[in-house]
């Protein structure tokens, strides 16, 4: 493995970038962050390059390139040292890649793009809000954080006794959706959710990654 600093490549404000971060804060690792706004007509000259897709995050670990967030944070928890933050079981990870897989496919969009993005992100450069994408997502949002108390280890965590890949994918989304007045109303009503929360929400990796948004 070449002694090397990663290479993130990130939007300050991206959920999926976040969750990398997180990692490497949980692991200790040394790295070097490039912002790319994917959104940007000027992208890096070579960024299609490193992700063909135009998305975010990737990374650079040496002569290795990699995107794909469930790939990059198990890559990191794999190559280097620090705590593990894989279960020891084969049912406990497996519960941790179901976790971080319904989240992506169907909590994203309505905790992030409906009811962050409508009530806090877009106001807060400027843009007026939809309510109906805001009931929309409110309505889908309840499904999956009903899933999710579902799925919640016994010990607290969302899918092992201990702080997981899971964990980490999870408390960007829910970071967001709960600073939406309305999405902090929804999960006041899931115990065992804001039990988790309150024993996450002040964890160093996550209060040290939390991007500041404009007042």
């Amino acid at each position: 493995m070449p002694e090397t600093n990663v290479e993130l490549f990130g939007y300050k404000f991206s959920v999926y970038t976040r969750i990398v971060r997180i990692v490497l804060q949980e692991k200790g690792i040394a790295f070097d962050a490039q912002e790319i706004n994917p959104f940007a007509v000027d992208l890096l000259d070579n960024y299609l390059d490193i992700h063909p897709f135009k998305r975010v995050p990737a990374i650079r670990h040496g002569d290795f390139t990699l995107y794909e967030t469930s790939a990059i944070t198990q890559y990191l928890d794999e190559a280097f040292d620090g705590p593990s933050l894989q279960p020891g079981t084969a049912r406990e990870r497996a519960r941790m890649h179901q976790v971080i897989g319904i989240t992506d496919s169907y909590g994203y969009q309505p905790l992030v793009r409906k009811v962050f993005s409508q009530k806090v992100f877009g106001p807060a450069f400027g843009d007026p809000t939809n309510e109906n994408i805001v009931v929309e997502g409110l309505t889908e949002s309840d499904r999956i954080l009903s899933a999710l108390e579902k799925l919640l280890s016994e010990d607290g965590y969302l899918s092992a006794p201990t702080y997981s890949l899971a964990d980490a994918h999870v408390i960007p989304m829910i970071d967001y959706f709960l600073m939406a007045p309305e999405g902090a109303a929804m999960f006041s009503r899931y115990p065992k959710l804001c039990r988790w929360w309150n024993s996450v929400k002040e964890r160093p990796s996550t209060v040290f990654t939390r991007p500041s948004l404009p007042c």
